[in-house]
């Protein structure tokens, strides 16, 4: 399994700074339960058809301790998963789920406090016939995510690092809160209205 250390103090936001748009997902995966602690862990992908959790209740027996379980769906009509699946992933160690879908069982769910990143919560289950492969490609949220990817994930949004850029852009993410923690307001606040008065300037306005 891919190390995620080093990046459970990095920011969503800094990460996306560094990454740019493509690693982000689209703003419907969002936490379900609030204030949701930030994770981070390597992705176990999971594809599940959609009506189908088959593989999502299969991968939370083989998931590592400290991963993130991805899951390409895009279904909203059938939960991926309920209060006993959370229950069992967070007693094995999963560090959370990032669904593309739904889950039930929210109350369970936020009363034992496993982080579940989805796009909502629905009453009816879906269905477990279609066996099909693990830790391969997903797409989820709109990123391509691939097993041992290092998936970071809190209020702010999921963001995805792929696994061969990992200590690049830990290093870039790192020296980029340095700067900001030795940066002033006051400095902070020069910097931004010079930046943007020559952006104006450069397209002619005047004001």
């Amino acid at each position: 399994m891919t190390d995620a250390t080093g990046f459970a103090h990095i920011p969503p936001t800094t990460l996306a700074d560094v990454l740019g748009r493509a690693q982000v997902m689209d703003i419907g995966i969002r936490p379900l339960w609030s204030p949701t602690p930030r994770v981070a862990g390597p992705a176990f992908t999971v594809r599940c058809p959609p009506g189908d959790n088959l593989m999502l209740h299969a991968a939370i027996h083989r998931a590592e301790p400290g991963s993130v379980v991805v899951v390409e769906s895009g279904d909203v009509d059938y939960a991926l998963a309920g209060g006993n699946v959370c229950a069992v992933a967070q007693r094995r160690g999963i560090a959370a789920f990032v669904l593309d879908g739904v889950i039930r069982d929210l109350g369970e769910v936020r009363e034992m406090g496993f982080p579940v990143f989805a796009r909502g919560v629905i009453p009816i289950p879906g269905a477990k016939a279609a066996a099909g492969p693990l830790n391969v490609a997903v797409r989820c949220g709109g990123v391509e995510v691939h097993a041992g990817d290092i998936v970071v994930a809190d209020e702010e949004g999921v963001v995805v690092t792929p696994h061969a850029r990992r200590e690049e852009v830990l290093r870039a993410a790192e020296a980029k809160l340095a700067k900001e923690a030795g940066e002033t307001l006051d400095a902070w606040e020069a910097a931004h209205r010079a930046r943007i008065d020559k952006i104006l300037s450069d397209q002619g306005f005047e004001g």
